[in-house]
């Protein structure tokens, strides 16, 4: 089973990341989804973490299901923590 702290811990460096790479735009990305998907396939320990790399596309996929359930439920956790929780579950869901 993947840890979650340690991947919420990558969503949080990936957000980070993703600001400092769009500040120009105060992070305003309409795409950010495919940014973060190949950033975590890429340049992260993501596929590690879950044992196996997913496809792009279907990381991509539930990272934009996960924001949209995050923003129907509001939550009180940090986003990264929810998401983490979740991510391995869509993953094996696709």
């Amino acid at each position: 089973m993947p840890d979650p702290t340690r991947i919420a811990e990558l969503l949080h460096e990936a957000a980070e990341t993703h600001h400092v790479v769009y500040r120009i735009s105060d992070g305003d990305d309409p795409d950010w989804a495919s940014w973060y998907g190949d950033w975590l396939l890429t340049l992260s320990e993501l596929p590690e973490l879950l044992g196996a790399a997913p496809v792009r596309s279907h990381l991509v996929h539930a990272l934009v299901q996960l924001d949209r359930d995050y923003t129907a439920a509001v939550p009180d956790e940090r986003w990264e923590n929810w998401y983490a929780a979740r991510l391995s579950t869509y993953l094996a869901a696709a």
